[in-house]
């Protein structure tokens, strides 16, 4: 069986590698395709599908978009996009530019919490700085001393109800999804067990986004575990939804899963990629 992963992060976004060298640590994992997923930026599509053509990976144009649905944040991933197409390219500028002043946004509530010098510290952290997410403060308070890795910085300081967070208007469900339909993609919904939602939030979150023309979840994805993949791989089945399976790699020290070493889809579910002759 192929070894695919379909959802991962460059320096692009709020990745530690950049585009080339991480199309070379999934090939030094046995990775036989990939999608770059960088969050509401689709820059380093190009330099990730020519390093993927010199070490024989197929690559899969990829991006990960940020929207609401009903005041929950969601991530939506967009598989086989045209990331030149018009409406995308807009959409995801619009998203950035937001992401920018929310940025400011929290250097400023932890300014007021006695933590100085942030932006310009999320900023160093942010590659080109296109793109500044709360990943990059993350990274700077650890640097700083205020947590000891990452995913402390973020239960302690930037989700809902502590020093850093700011709340945020995304894209819509809608958009997001249109954008990436549109691009000629496919849209998955990223890590749906994040959400928290109950059972009947979450069917109607589903029957919303296949109306809407969306296509699969990830069922197999780093923040799942064993019991939520088997779960979600039943609604998908349940739903009629297609199966997806991606690491969520962000770099090495900070992911639960490295590119491609995670466990297969479940038995039952009809992969995303069923009908992708690249892979048949």
């Amino acid at each position: 069986m192929p070894n695919i992963d379909l959802h991962c992060h460059s320096t692009i976004s709020d990745g530690l590698l950049t585009p080339t060298q991480l199309v070379e640590h999934a090939a030094t994992r046995a990775v036989d395709m990939l999608a770059l997923t960088d969050h509401d930026d689709v820059a380093g599509l190009e330099e990730a599908r020519l390093a993927a053509a010199d070490k024989s990976i197929t690559f899969i144009n990829g991006v990960e978009i940020s929207a609401d649905w009903r005041g929950q944040t969601l991530h939506i991933v967009g598989l086989g996009i045209d990331p030149d197409h018009p409406q995308l390219v807009q959409g995801l500028k619009s998203i950035r530019d937001g992401r920018t002043a929310r940025a400011h946004n929290i250097a400023t509530q932890l300014d007021k919490f006695g933590i100085h010098g942030s932006f310009e510290g999320a900023y160093a952290n942010s590659g080109d700085g296109r793109l500044i997410g709360r990943t990059h403060f993350a990274r700077f308070l650890v640097q700083q001393g205020y947590a000891k890795d990452v995913r402390s910085v973020f239960k302690k300081y930037l989700v809902k109800g502590k020093p850093g967070y700011v709340p945020h208007q995304w894209a819509s469900l809608n958009e997001a999804v249109d954008w990436i339909c549109s691009s000629g993609g496919r849209a998955v919904i990223a890590h749906p067990a994040r959400y928290k939602l109950g059972k009947s939030a979450l069917d109607e979150l589903l029957l919303e986004f296949r109306a809407l023309g969306g296509e699969a979840i990830e069922v197999i994805t780093a923040s799942h575990t064993p019991e939520q993949s088997l779960l979600f791989a039943r609604h998908s089945q349940r739903m009629g939804l297609l199966a997806s399976r991606g690491s969520d790699f962000h770099g090495p020290g900070e992911s639960y899963f490295d590119l491609g070493r995670m466990p297969d889809l479940p038995a039952g579910c009809t992969p995303v990629w069923h009908d992708w002759t690249s892979v048949m």
